[in-house]
């Protein structure tokens, strides 16, 4: 027997053994309450429970159990909680009411059944707690992250913060291209480097955070330019491409690879005080060729090298292309598919614009040309294509 807490007078609450309870649960007509917190029902809980938290039990008990004579047995952790929480509905009216001894963990001693977050560790469970309470996510949602293999183009201004937030979301595989090295420009906006690494490949500097960041997940470094020799076979082994380009010729290649992969790709670009971001679904929504159809002339798309960009615009916008991965895997939410999302760090503003497929763009139109197998890697040569589309104004 155990006795109720606040109270004016001692409650005698019913203490009932886990083997008895598990044979009162197969009987039937038994309302089982589980009074832990959500992340403690998330790594391990009782089959056919119901979670009413303690500190929302007054408020969600009727839903969960309407019928007071009704038999409800309550459990937690070690019999504590529920105790209370059986005195408490003592004294809302019910009368049929027992505490499970020893709660879950006397329960799995005795050798007695539990449902548990299958897929992840302890120390998974732990790390990824504040996701799983979202229903948006859950453990479900959560073994998706751990098993998703995402590829970032870039691992600079745009690339690292996507890389820092999808690492600690659990993002099981991270893919890195870049052939550059950390320089000391780099470090105003570049978070994922540090001075020490300065003259280190930035795949490499990268991967070394990560590492450090979530030992979960694993870091791919392809420290090298990417081409029309090498993007198809870069590209094979991941379900989302990140494109941090800071170039068109390389935008315009990811963008026809992508849509003879069928791969998404989440796209952002910075400069100044300026940002846009938006997600390319191949055949759901428009390219970046139905967005750009030429690229702009050499003198109205200045680098950030020549003009400069504001640290935290690097932050903002990478941090909008995490999200829109983790939407992707996640299946959830509203990517910007169709949309560009356009940011103005000055006015703090956020301006979106309604983008649509073009049938007569090249690359996805109603009229493109299939492209067969035998030709799948051959690409146009953007180099001469952006360099003519800037010569011609």
């Amino acid at each position: 027997m155990a006795t109720g807490a606040g109270t004016e007078q001692t409650q005698v609450i019913e203490e009932i053994e886990p083997f008895e309870a598990q044979q009162e649960i197969e009987g039937g007509d038994v309302v089982l309450i589980d009074t832990r917190e959500p992340h403690e029902y998330q790594e391990a809980h009782l089959d056919g429970g119901t979670l009413v938290p303690p500190a929302m039990l007054a408020d969600q008990i009727e839903a969960a159990a309407p019928d007071k004579s009704a038999r409800t047995l309550l459990y937690c952790r070690s019999g504590n909680r529920s105790g209370i929480a059986a005195a408490q509905l003592q004294s809302l009216g019910y009368t049929n009411v027992a505490s499970v001894a020893g709660g879950i963990i006397a329960w799995q001693e005795q050798g007695l059944p539990v449902v548990s977050a299958s897929g992840m560790t302890a120390e998974q469970r732990e790390r990824y707690s504040r996701h799983t309470l979202l229903p948006e996510v859950g453990v479900d949602g959560q073994i998706k992250l751990l098993n998703a293999k995402v590829l970032l183009l870039g691992a600079g201004g745009l690339g690292a913060p996507t890389a820092l937030y999808l690492a600690a979301a659990g993002v099981g595989t991270i893919g890195l291209v870049d052939d550059d090295v950390v320089d000391a420009s780099n470090l105003q906006r570049q978070v994922i480097h540090n001075t020490e690494r300065i003259g280190m490949p930035k795949t490499t500097s990268a991967r070394i955070f990560i590492e450090q960041l979530n030992p979960d997940v694993k870091v791919v470094e392809h420290n090298g330019r990417l081409d029309a020799s090498n993007i198809l076979a870069v590209m094979e082994d991941y379900d989302i491409v990140v494109d941090g380009a800071d170039n068109f010729p390389t935008r315009y290649l990811l963008n026809d690879a992508s849509v003879r992969t069928r791969k998404p790709v989440v796209s952002a670009s910075i400069l100044g005080f300026d940002g846009q971001v938006s997600t390319f679904m191949p055949y759901e929504g428009p390219c970046y060729r139905c967005l750009f159809p030429t690229p702009p002339p050499a003198e109205l798309a200045p680098s950030c090298s020549a003009n400069g960009v504001l640290g935290v615009m690097a932050g903002t916008m990478g941090t909008l292309q995490a999200n829109e991965v983790i939407k992707l895997v996640l299946g959830a939410g509203e990517p910007l598919i169709g949309r560009l999302l356009l940011y103005d760090a000055l006015g703090t503003t956020f301006t979106e614009l309604k983008v649509r497929r073009d049938p007569d763009c090249p690359i996805c139109g109603e009229h493109a040309a299939e492209i067969p197998e035998s030709e799948m890697g051959q690409f146009p040569d953007y180099d001469l294509f952006c360099a003519g589309a800037g010569g011609d104004r």
